[in-house]
């Protein structure tokens, strides 16, 4: 792992640890780097814990890491990627990581890691977000520890996501906020449900993209990042996700939940570039909506 910063011409003299901790490098990242890592300032080694920065300077710090995750190859489908950042399509059925107390089987951990190693990337797997393993579409995964904290402000995530989901029945109002509470079922370790006593802050606003006979098209744009939480919020309202079968009924058309995360927006924390990527409707959730309403015209 490879982190390198250059110091705007009008910095102030800075000392080098405190520039690192208000560029997003954590307490436990600064102690690996100052007793395992390799430090340079315009390419001569530095004691980290003794060095002041000056304006113009580029600091790079360099760790090994040795990823626990086993290499698997697999196809990626990579929607972005620079130094810092990489967004990957996650189709269904595959897990964003292996769960410990289940069979082992293949993950997009195991995929990343593979292409990691590939490529000759030396990094490990930093998923920013998790998708369940029956939702489709954009994971977004920091290339660096200190990455994924300047993607999450103390309100919560930098960046933001959208996803298209069709829900049974016609949702009403078309265009809402689902404010929630979200705790894991009692009893249960996978479900959740809204709580109001013991629950977390959750909240889902939702637009109503199409009605396609008895359902709804959605468009569905999560403000926290709760376990299930679109599903739980649509489940509680009284329109699961066609395909739910944990929070709604089976389907006959559709082998998983009807949910797609097609979007992600954010500043780039490096180069602060506005990025939307996007990923488009698999194939079966574009089929489903197709007999549902052919004359549907889809821009997605």
């Amino acid at each position: 792992m490879k982190i390198s910063f250059t110091l705007p011409d009008d910095a102030n003299e800075i000392p080098a640890k405190k520039f690192l901790r208000q560029n997003g490098v954590s307490v436990h990242l600064w102690r690996r780097i100052k007793h395992n890592g390799t430090v340079t300032v315009n390419g001569k080694p530095v004691i980290i814990a003794l060095t002041m920065l000056h304006a113009g300077d580029t600091l790079t710090c360099t760790l090994d890491e040795t990823s626990p995750i086993e290499p698997i190859e697999m196809t990626l489908d990579i929607r972005y990627e620079d130094d810092y950042l990489l967004i990957v399509n996650k189709p269904t059925p595959l897990l964003v990581h292996p769960v410990s107390h289940k069979k082992p089987e293949p993950t997009l951990a195991n995929g990343v890691t593979y292409y990691y190693e590939k490529t000759h990337q030396n990094l490990i797997f930093h998923p920013m977000h998790r998708l369940d393993r029956n939702t489709s579409g954009l994971v977004l995964i920091a290339k660096a520890p200190h990455m994924q904290s300047q993607l999450t402000g103390k309100d919560g995530a930098l960046f933001h996501r959208r996803y298209i989901g069709i829900a049974s029945g016609i949702v009403t109002p078309p265009e809402g906020i689902i404010d929630a509470p979200i705790a894991r079922k009692p009893g249960s370790i996978i479900e959740q449900e809204v709580n109001e006593a013991d629950g977390k802050p959750a909240i889902t606003r939702y637009r109503t993209m199409a009605t396609l006979g008895d359902e709804t098209l959605l468009d569905i744009a999560p403000v926290t990042g709760r376990t299930h939480q679109i599903r739980v919020h649509l489940a509680s309202i009284g329109h699961p996700l066609i395909g739910d079968d944990l929070y709604g009924e089976k389907s006959d058309k559709i082998n998983r939940q009807a949910l797609h995360a097609y979007r992600i927006d954010l500043i780039h924390p490096v180069t602060k570039e506005k990025l939307t990527v996007t990923a488009p409707l698999p194939e079966d959730m574009k089929q489903y909506i197709k007999e549902k309403s052919p004359e549907l015209k889809l821009k997605f």
